[in-house]
């Protein structure tokens, strides 16, 4: 029960970073990475309380691999054409 506690804690702090800091696009990306994690290690802990098998564990990290390759080719596509990873200079993109 304390290990659910921590996990969800760090979820929650996780989520609190990606609500608060709107500055930079690789606070926001490891900010995701960071609650992926977290969920991923409260989904071992839950797999493993019941005696579950842990293929939902192995799809779980494959996704959240696609997902943190699509984030950094999207920074690294950001950072090539403006420079920098503001999201102002982001924002620009819409026009």
């Amino acid at each position: 029960m304390l290990m659910f506690f921590y996990f969800s804690t760090f979820f929650l702090c996780g989520f609190w970073v990606f609500c608060m800091d709107r500055k930079h696009l690789l606070i926001t990306l490891l900010s995701l990475e960071f609650m992926v994690l977290s969920l991923f290690v409260l989904m071992y802990y839950y797999l493993c309380g019941f005696n579950y098998e842990f293929y939902f564990v192995i799809v779980f990290l494959v996704f959240s691999v696609c997902e943190g390759s699509l984030g950094l080719s999207v920074l690294v596509s950001m950072i090539r054409s403006y420079g920098n990873d503001y999201y102002r200079s982001f924002c620009m993109l819409q026009c």
